[in-house]
């Protein structure tokens, strides 16, 4: 599978580890939430990425790229 394929993926399977939405999928995150990291600034690591990539996602519109992998 292609690194950004599954980037995407991981957006749909990996669990916010921290914070208010803890335990949330971070494809399910609400939008202020990830506009608050694109102010704050994202964590290191895959988390601040996977966030960052969302946030870009949710921003752009672009969230329904990733319906044919919720199935």
């Amino acid at each position: 599978m292609p690194e950004k394929e599954h980037d995407l993926v991981l957006l749909l399977t990996r669990a916010m580890p921290f914070g208010k939405h803890k335990g949330l999928m971070i494809a399910d995150l609400p939008s202020n939430y990830l506009g608050w990291f694109a102010r704050e600034g994202f964590p290191d690591g895959e988390i601040g990425r996977l966030l960052a990539l969302m946030h870009e996602l949710d921003h752009n519109d672009l969230t329904s790229l990733l319906d044919p992998l919720r199935s």
